[in-house]
């Protein structure tokens, strides 16, 4: 009877924890959705004005005239495109090739100092990495981009990506280069994450199938690790389209739109951050403007990305029914 009793009450307790823990879980996740939504309400009703003036026009203009009340945030738009892009490209195949290297290839010895050293990497904070890049990157790549500029700027549409440097070399590129730089860790360490969970009898399956390393990695290891990889590659976006500091010391806050990705130019974050303390009234409404739909693009990338790991992972199931 006495051992009925502490069975039953030590149910009960449990039951009683599992419905606080459960109770817990959701108000978390809906505190953090009501931030969200609190963040997007009064961010908005401070850019009011803005919006309000001068309507769509305000994402499809590219002339920002503070002093002449014209606020157009298209080259601004462009700017956060292009060097997120940039970032993109040089960073994910160097961060997959570090992850993949870290996983399959290195010695034992030699996978923990390389995860320190890139975690470190993680922790430097951006306006290191801006002076760095302002004072040491930039005029070395001012060269490299003259020679690339007098190689391929006379090659039909290729040529007009290669134009003329601009002096210093603040520019597009050279933002886009040091963001790459700063997502690395962050790609690199989840990466290596993902691909730690790939079942070891999924890989030593396809060895067994005759397969290469390469063939093993292409076959069991991405597959396996797309959904995670997806995740990897949105947080480093996330970071690249936010950047302030970096950016704004590193691409030459010209407010243009080109095709040239060697002339400077500006993005959301970074005239936010270099205009924002001498804005007032309707320019104030158009630098959180700004901050709004930054703060929607990012959203709608996340979902996006969303979508296409739930669609490639009913891709997965289907083919492997």
């Amino acid at each position: 009877m006495t051992d009925t009793r502490i069975s039953l009450t030590t149910k009960g307790g449990g039951v009683r924890a599992d419905r606080l823990f459960r109770f817990s879980a959701l108000a978390a996740g809906l505190l953090v959705l009501a931030i969200l939504a609190l963040i997007l309400v009064t961010t908005s009703r401070e850019a009011w004005p803005v919006f309000a003036d001068e309507g769509l026009s305000f994402l499809t203009s590219k002339t920002w005239d503070p002093a002449s009340n014209e606020f157009g945030a298209l080259a601004f738009v462009y700017g956060t495109v292009i060097v997120s892009l940039i970032s993109l490209l040089i960073a994910v195949p160097v961060s997959l090739g570090i992850a993949l290297f870290l996983t399959e290839l290195a010695p034992r010895r030699l996978r923990a100092p390389a995860v320190t050293v890139i975690d470190l990497l993680a922790a430097i904070p951006s306006v290191v990495f801006g002076l760095w890049g302002i004072l040491v990157v930039a005029p070395a790549l001012y060269k490299l981009y003259q020679a690339l500029h007098d190689t391929l700027g006379g090659v039909p549409v290729i040529g007009s990506l290669f134009g003329t440097p601009v002096g210093g070399g603040r520019s597009f590129m050279t933002a886009g280069i040091i963001l790459a730089i700063m997502i690395i860790p962050i790609i690199t360490s989840i990466s290596r994450e993902v691909f730690a969970t790939v079942p070891s009898s999924d890989k030593q399956a396809a060895y067994a199938l005759g397969a290469t390393r390469w063939e093993m990695i292409k076959g069991a290891v991405f597959p396996h690790s797309f959904g995670g990889l997806v995740g990897a590659v949105m947080l480093g976006l996330g970071r690249a389209m936010g950047e302030t500091i970096a950016v704004a010391l590193t691409i030459g806050a010209a407010t243009q739109i080109t095709p040239n990705l060697f002339a400077g130019g500006n993005a959301m974050p970074s005239v936010i951050v270099l205009e924002f303390s001498e804005s007032t009234g309707e320019w104030t409404a158009a630098l959180i403007g700004l901050g709004v739909f930054l703060f929607v693009i990012t959203v709608l990338v996340n979902v996006l990305a969303r979508l296409v790991v739930n669609r490639a992972e009913i891709r997965m199931k289907g083919a492997v029914a």
